[in-house]
């Protein structure tokens, strides 16, 4: 199975309060992990003109294309949400396993896995959990670390965006009124009071365009005219690393960095829009924004397409994008190559292997906003970002600032170049612009409030010498970021080439190493913790004789681990990540025991074996090694039937009370697995997806 299923908007919210309240995590998030903002650090920016608690969000991939992956994100911190691609194909066969975190990161998937009518409603609902979740009042958010965007994200050619399908998404982006209303009416009845809350009904008016590779240039502009024109979207274009140019990018990547072994075909130079090319639909979309009154940027970049020379995904595929550590580098220097054409003229939105020892630097850039892809992708997923404000908060406390304009201006030393440069060094100016310069340079050295001053009335001029200074010093703390990471040795093979432990033995159905590697690095919630406490439980096996039943052997099955790790098959879509990362062999996402949501599933994926427990009742269904087996108790009596038997007996004494017909023995291990996993999820006051449908 690997397609993904929404789950009921209902059954999301009683999992988040109960698990909130019981186990102290949201789905599978430990409580202990969240980052709620911290009492006198304000982090804010500015996008589009909207505020936002962070400059800090999910790219568009994994981490944004479901309603619980949109929460776990902003519990982990971040506040400007970059949702899923979505595009009118929307049934596309995605070869599995289609991510590699081995070493740096490569994939091979492209936009949502879901029906473009169903990201939507996902979206919204996404945004109504975070602001039930908010109103309840059960999370320690500080005052300032409210404010959350979301950022439409659209692909591949004029045509497909033009089409109802897609037209239908953004409308519905830009108003979901009557889904809202949908939803609101799903909200259960214990927590009737969130259904008062004034939810937002516009989702989202800003918009990512993802060109992907080998979007011709007449192309993107003919796209964001028409995004501009047809639906009055704040756009960004996401474009592509090929922009340095074939040498430039085999120098820092194959040469500097010493990736000898990943090699950038020459038609991904060819196919893309070369830097001449970008440059002109720039300068004439900037142009456009601005004369619509609407904002406009870049953004840096998408993943490098590179040709599939490993064993990890399928054959048939002849390229892979390249993701995480070394596409930083490059995506750094094309900040720098765009900075010195048009200065701080233009939004620039980044993503290119961010992790927290490079957050705080792309924040002294003034990036916004600044998305991160792969490395949620590691152990410890959503609660990697976490660290990154870890980071910050100790940069930040080091110059004595509070706040990210000052953190900017301080961060590497450029504040006062950067006033000269704009035509107010020390002692060269003189008058009431030279009072203004000199202000500012007494809060650099002393503190204070540089955006309260900018904005008084006392300090004519004030604002616009700020707004100037502020643009300055991003472009020299380019140039010096540039300088230092492009040469980088944390960048380059040596350190990126280690491969995750393997212990060398194969997974089995119940009891690995229990590492819970596996629970956090699924960006979906696929995969968690069972609750069977360990013991032995007698294996019956009887036969049917002349004379009737009897028991023909006796065998134990021995749990050692406190707890065992299971799998919810409607939100995993067999990316192999989790294998990736399980010391053991054969992947978690294939081995360990998987529960289907439906029926319709269970019955649709027959080629993978699991669980399916009817209606929170005491009938199971089961797959083992696609072979279908039932157990329904009524009272104190089991219908038990297999491929080839069908007995009934009672509960507490089958060995002298089974009856029914058999072609052959009739081994009651599955029986035995079957309660286990009804009892785990039923019985044991664990919440999970299927406890709380």
């Amino acid at each position: 199975m690997a397609e993904l299923i929404p789950h009921p908007f209902a059954s999301l919210i009683k999992r988040m309060f109960v698990e909130l309240e019981t186990e102290q995590s949201i789905f599978d998030f430990p409580a202990k992990k969240f980052f709620c903002g911290l009492s006198g650090k304000d982090y804010s920016v500015n996008f589009h003109n909207k505020n936002s608690s962070s400059p800090l969000g999910p790219a568009s991939g994994p981490q944004t294309q479901m309603a619980q992956n949109i929460l776990l994100s902003w519990l982990g911190g971040c506040r400007i949400m970059e949702l899923k691609t979505v595009q009118i194909l929307d049934e596309l066969e995605i070869p599995r396993p289609c991510i590699d975190m081995q070493t740096v990161g490569y994939n091979v998937e492209w936009s949502q896995e879901l029906r473009i009518e169903q990201s939507l409603h996902e979206y919204v609902k996404g945004a109504m959990l975070i602001e039930i979740l908010r109103a309840s009042g059960k999370l320690d958010l500080t005052d300032n670390f409210g404010d959350v965007l979301y950022d439409m994200s659209v692909g591949y050619d004029l045509a497909g965006i033009q089409s109802e399908k897609v037209r239908r998404f953004i409308e519905g982006m830009l108003d979901a009124s009557e889904i809202v209303e949908h939803y609101r009416k799903q909200i259960p009845e214990q927590y009737r009071e969130f259904r008062k809350l004034d939810f937002q009904t516009k989702i989202s008016d800003t918009l990512t365009l993802s060109t992907f590779h080998g979007c011709p240039p007449e192309e993107i502009e003919k796209i964001i005219d028409y995004l501009f024109r047809e639906h009055g979207l704040n756009c960004i274009i996401k474009l592509n690393p090929t922009l340095l140019g074939k040498e430039r990018v085999r120098l820092l990547l194959n040469e500097i960095m010493g990736y000898t072994d990943v090699h950038v075909p020459d038609e991904a130079f060819e196919n893309d829009a070369t830097w001449e090319q970008a440059q002109g639909f720039v300068e004439r979309l900037g142009a456009t924004a601005k004369t619509l009154g609407l904002g406009f940027g870049v953004k840096f970049n998408n993943t490098l397409i590179v040709e599939n020379q490993r064993d990890f995904f399928p054959e048939s595929e002849k390229v892979m994008y390249l993701s995480g550590t070394p596409l930083h580098v490059l995506g750094i220097n094309l900040v720098q190559q765009f900075r010195g054409k048009f200065g701080d003229k233009f939004t620039i939105s980044f993503s290119a292997g961010i992790d927290k020892t490079n957050f705080a630097d792309a924040v002294a850039l003034g990036l916004t906003p600044i998305t991160v892809c792969s490395d949620l992708l590691k152990v410890g997923g959503y609660s990697r970002s976490s660290a990154y404000y870890k980071v910050l908060n100790s940069r930040m406390d080091n110059f004595g600032v509070n706040d990210i304009e000052s953190y900017l201006l301080k961060a590497y030393g450029n504040a006062e170049q950067a006033l000269e440069n704009i035509g107010f060094g020390a002692g060269k100016t003189s008058g009431t612009e030279a009072t203004v310069a000199d202000a500012f340079r007494k809060i650099l050295v002393e503190g204070g409030d540089f955006r309260k001053f900018a904005g008084s009335e006392e300090a004519p001029l004030a604002n616009e010498i700020f707004e100037k200074w502020l643009a300055e010093t991003k472009l020299l703390n380019t140039k010096t970021y540039v300088d230092e990471v492009t040469a980088n040795a944390r960048y380059g093979i040596a350190q990126n080439s280690k491969l995750p432990p393997k212990v060398g033995t194969m997974l089995e159905l119940f009891d690995c190493l229990t590492c819970d590697k596996c629970i956090p690095v699924c960006p979906n919630d696929a995969n968690f913790a069972l609750k069977i406490p360990p013991g032995e439980t007698e294996i019956l096996e009887f036969e049917q004789n002349s004379s009737g039943w009897a028991v023909h052997k006796r065998k134990t099955l021995k749990l050692e681990k406190k707890y065992q790790i299971a799998n919810y098959a409607d939100f995993c879509n067999e990316c192999g990540n989790c294998d990736i990362f399980c010391p053991e062999d054969g992947g978690p996402f294939l081995l360990k025991p998987r529960f289907f949501g439906t029926m319709e599933s269970f019955q649709t994926f027959t080629d993978r074996d699991g669980f399916f427990l009817e209606n929170n009742s005491d009938t199971v269904f089961a797959r083992f090694d696609g072979k279908e087996f039932r157990y329904v108790i009524t009272g104190n009596s089991v219908h038990y039937s297999g491929p080839d038997f069908e007995v009934q007996f009672s509960k507490d004494d089958p060995e002298n009370t089974i009856s029914g017909e058999a072609k052959s023995r009739v081994s009651f291990r599955n029986y035995e697995i079957m309660l286990m996993m009804r009892s785990a999820i039923l019985d044991s006051g664990s919440p999970s997806y299927l406890s709380h449908t």
